[in-house]
């Protein structure tokens, strides 16, 4: 019964002795053991770690990649504009041995590098730059933050700039600014495409009065065009080259020699053989004889 006991003890001792000693590390952390206090330079990797017990205590770090908002930061750019501006910081630990000894609390060192390093890049930039040209001050923020960071044992992956507000008054403003040049940009277009057309329309002017087989195509053309559209009244354009074809065409007649000129009384033939029934004659009054005057004589 004795060695039973006995037995149970030490099975009891062993367990004690498993419980204090043995330790679990997983895949992404690092183990840094200190012995009496001193740091072991051998890091413990991810798995078992079996440590002296009562000499010696493990501390854990992560090393995976923090995603850290920076809050955020009131500031005057530059050119004297009041903006709000927050970012975040992606950063993982390079080095465990530096961290758990030269400083006491990384992710909050890392929180106020980043607050105090947002306030600079503020007020060294313009309203345009944090607008438009956020990857050059990204990059610069990213290298005010790594700077400290690395003498304890934390890597910058990446900074970025969220978000940038402002006023409303200076909202209001770049509004009216960006309508204004919209509209410049809305002229500019509609005028070159007015001069394009005015180039264009001359071009074709001067193809029709070389060619005026060219106007009564596209007259036909645009009648084409409008009785497509099943409308119930067609407004046809009379050309004005018609008009003066027939008058070219009377002209000729009237320039005829005189033995073939017929009677004013009689009609007259054009060349398509229709007769022209002639005007009769009106006497003017040219023709009329003047009265003759009261109490004499007429003197005609």
């Amino acid at each position: 019964m004795n060695a039973f006991y006995a037995i149970l003890a030490s099975a009891g001792l062993v367990m004690a002795w498993l419980a204090t000693s043995i330790r679990v590390i997983t895949q992404f952390e690092r183990g840094v053991v200190f012995r009496f206090g001193r740091v072991i330079p051998a890091i413990r990797g991810p798995g078992l770690a079996m440590l002296v017990p009562i000499a010696d205590r493990l501390q854990k770090v992560n090393m995976q990649i923090i995603t850290m908002p920076v809050p955020a930061q009131d500031g005057i750019t530059r050119d004297n504009v009041t903006v709000r501006v927050d970012a975040v910081v992606y950063f993982r630990v390079v080095d465990p041995v530096r961290v758990s000894v030269d400083v006491q609390d990384y992710v909050s060192a890392i929180g106020q590098v980043a607050q105090t390093s947002l306030r600079s890049i503020i007020g060294k930039s313009d309203l345009d730059d944090l607008l438009s040209n956020r990857e050059q001050l990204n990059s610069g923020l990213e290298l005010m933050i790594d700077s400290p960071a690395l003498g304890w044992g934390v890597h910058i992956d990446r900074v970025e700039i969220k978000d940038v507000a402002l006023p409303e008054s200076m909202k209001r403003s770049m509004s009216r600014q960006a309508e204004a040049e919209r509209e410049r940009r809305a002229r500019i277009i509609t005028a070159d495409g007015e001069l394009q057309a005015s180039t264009r329309l001359s071009q074709a002017a001067e193809a029709m009065a070389e060619h005026p087989a060219a106007l009564q195509l596209r007259l036909l053309q645009t009648v084409v065009e409008v009785a497509a559209e099943k409308n119930s009244t067609l407004v046809l354009p009379f050309p004005v080259e018609l008009l003066r074809f027939l008058e070219r065409a009377t002209l000729s007649e009237a320039d005829r020699p005189a033995e073939t000129a017929v009677t004013p009384s009689g009609p007259a033939a054009t060349d398509d053989g229709l007769s022209i029934p002639r005007t009769p004659h009106i006497p003017g009054l040219a023709d009329i004889d003047p009265p003759a005057p009261l109490g004499g004589r007429s003197t005609r």
